[in-house]
């Protein structure tokens, strides 16, 4: 086992702040609905918007400007694409948190999207798993399915199956938007990137509120205000500043185990503050999707060297 240099343990320190703040963000959702029925598209809505108004000023500030600009014209439609499917995961992920809970929602999104990757890679190379690749579906899989039953018995939220729906959604949507991106990342700065993605995506959900006739609705609580303002800055910009600026020196299997913060995060804000409880087979469930995650991160950096976070 080496031991890490100073850069690369600052490196996965960043990530795992990453993890802790995604793993806050259900949280903030339910703070908002408990005051007002703020629909989960305008609060991703806001979010983003927020998190791109902050990231822009941090370009200015930095005189990168330029460099977005450029990004843009080389590479238009990919950075439509991954903006438009960086709000679609996430709009899908606070839906599943408002039907069936932060924990469930956080642990499918997070353990179906490597597991996503996974066979992508493999059809890539085209050739099959190994063996190590194929146990590691299978713990994801039987993951997913204790979860969702545990969904379901126990009704941790209104609408548990709509719930990991949603999450098995927001899951398959964000790993499709990783596997058209990742190329961007070597043209460019982590910065620029986030940036762009978040202000092409903060637009689509902005234009999608409006037309909802939501895009007003709550924002004179203070509450309501504060919250959006905590989940723009530090679950959006932040979180994904860290996230990228901690992959530039982070082997991609220590990032993946870094992730894992994020589930135990949220299972913990969750048991704290929202009474929340999976039971024996939910547990069982995150138990397994946790390990296949783990052992996604064992694996060969050139099969899954970007972690996928949901959040």
């Amino acid at each position: 086992m080496t031991t890490p240099t100073p850069r690369a343990g600052l490196g996965l320190l960043q990530i795992c702040l990453a993890g802790v703040l995604w793993g806050t963000g259900g949280l903030g959702v339910q703070v908002i609905r408990d005051h007002v029925e703020m629909p989960v598209l305008t609060i991703s809505a806001w979010r983003m918007a927020i998190a791109a108004v902050v990231l822009l000023v941090v370009l200015v500030v930095l005189r990168q400007l330029p460099a977005l600009v450029a990004l843009a014209r080389a590479h238009p439609q990919r950075v439509v694409l991954v903006g438009c499917g960086t709000a679609a995961y996430q709009a899908l992920y606070f839906g599943s948190v408002v039907a069936v809970g932060v924990s469930v929602s956080t642990v499918v999104s997070l353990g179906l999207a490597p597991v996503l990757l996974t066979i992508v890679e493999s059809v890539r190379r085209r050739s099959a798993p190994g063996l190590g690749q194929v146990g590691v579906l299978v713990l994801a899989l039987t993951g997913l399915v204790l979860v969702s039953l545990a969904a379901g018995a126990h009704d941790p939220g209104p609408h548990p199956v709509l719930g990991v729906l949603l999450a098995v959604g927001s899951g398959a949507t964000y790993a499709a938007t990783t596997a058209v991106g990742r190329s961007l990342t070597l043209t460019t700065t982590p910065l620029t990137l986030t940036t762009a993605t978040t202000t092409v995506g903060a637009v689509a959900l902005m234009v999608c509120a409006a037309f909802g006739g939501s895009l007003t609705v709550g924002l004179d609580d203070p509450t309501v205000s504060l919250t959006l303002v905590y989940l723009g800055v530090f679950t959006m910009a932040l979180a994904y500043g860290l996230f990228y600026a901690g992959l530039r020196t982070t082997p991609g299997s220590a990032a993946v185990v870094a992730t894992l913060l994020e589930p135990v995060t949220a299972a913990v804000v969750a048991a704290l503050w929202l009474d929340e409880r999976l039971g024996v087979a939910g547990i069982a469930g995150t138990a397994l999707i946790l390990l296949a995650v783990a052992g996604l991160g064992r694996r060969e950096p050139e099969v899954v060297s970007t972690p996928v976070p949901p959040g």
